[in-house]
């Protein structure tokens, strides 16, 4: 898949191009079967299959005090987006000029023109140009004035709740993690840098890798039973996201426990994939008795993965 970061890059005319625009923030659910038909189309024509998409996320430029807090990475979106098979991502800076666009504009300047689109597929819900004048009504009109075909995609419900990054990303922060992979497709993830800590875990006897989290969107404070991928290999882990109360910290940090695992890891990235919330974070009255709650919190996750019969340090791919 190619990425590229301006409209001046595009040197070549693209052959046959399906094109699909979007925020595309978690690749949910929703997104996916979008993306699977962007994909359908393009391979039923021998074409190009595209993904208009923006960075930063265009609230983040029009109106930073009520911008989300993004549930992936520029890096994790577009790891993502090339797992879905397209051929061409075009991700956009999103400035004032370009939202300053008329619907009319936008269709006939970035996508007729630029992208020479041939087919458009969108969500039902989908929205675009200066002040959201365009929905998927109004694309229909000029799609059809300029030759070129929309498919208007229903939109996705899993047991009643519409897959949508603005629900999951409610989901992660209330620390509801299996309703949110649901809607995700997969388990919620962080990513980050291996940091030093303060060893706490290890005098325990429950050692830790600890890091800080590129992502906007967090789960609530609490512990998790989780998988950490770590070198290439996955371990069910027990993973703590808060500030530590028991010993008045005060920043907050995302630690793993990783079970089973026999070397000792002092560096390097990791990503952490969040399947149920075990409990809440909470101060302890003695390092004791919060040894006596890891324990347990241990022994819950051990019984999540023997039910899932995952081994631990298994090869796997990271998201």
């Amino acid at each position: 898949m190619r990425v590229l970061r301006s409209l001046e890059a595009l040197a070549a005319p693209l052959p046959s191009t399906v094109v699909t625009v979007g925020n595309f923030d978690g690749v949910h659910r929703g997104h996916q079967r979008i993306l699977a038909k962007v994909v359908k189309e393009a391979r039923r024509r021998r074409g190009t299959a595209v993904a208009l998409t923006f960075e930063p996320h265009p609230m983040k430029v029009l109106a930073p005090e009520r911008a989300p807090r993004l549930l992936t990475t520029p890096e994790q979106k577009l790891a993502l987006l090339e797992a879905a098979g397209l051929d061409l991502v075009l991700a956009l800076p999103f400035t004032l000029e370009f939202s300053r666009l008329t619907p009319r504009a936008f269709v006939e300047e970035i996508l007729q023109r630029r992208l020479q689109a041939k087919v458009i597929c969108v969500g039902a819900t989908f929205r675009f140009g200066h002040r959201h004048a365009g929905d998927a009504r109004l694309l229909g009109e000029l799609a059809a004035e300029l030759g070129m075909t929309l498919h208007v995609i229903p939109p996705v419900e899993v047991r009643g709740q519409p897959a949508s990054s603005s629900v999951i990303r409610r989901l992660v922060e209330e620390g509801t993690m299996s309703r949110a992979a649901r809607l995700l497709g997969r388990p919620f993830a962080l990513t980050g840098t291996i940091e030093p800590g303060e060893g706490r875990g290890r005098a325990l006897g429950f050692p830790t890798l600890n890091f800080l989290p590129e992502q906007e969107c967090l789960p609530a404070r609490g512990v998790y039973v989780t998988e950490t991928l770590v070198e290439g290999r996955a371990y069910p882990s027990a993973t703590n996201v808060g500030v530590r109360p028991t010993f008045d910290g005060s920043r907050l940090v995302v630690e793993c426990h990783l079970l089973d695992l026999a070397e000792r890891v002092t560096g390097g990235r990791l990503e952490v994939r969040f399947y149920e919330r075990v409990r809440e974070e909470k101060r302890f009255p003695s390092p004791e008795a919060l040894r006596a709650q890891i324990a347990r919190d241990v022994e819950r996750t051990r019984r999540f993965f023997r039910r899932r019969r995952r081994p631990a340090g298994r090869r796997v791919a990271a998201s």
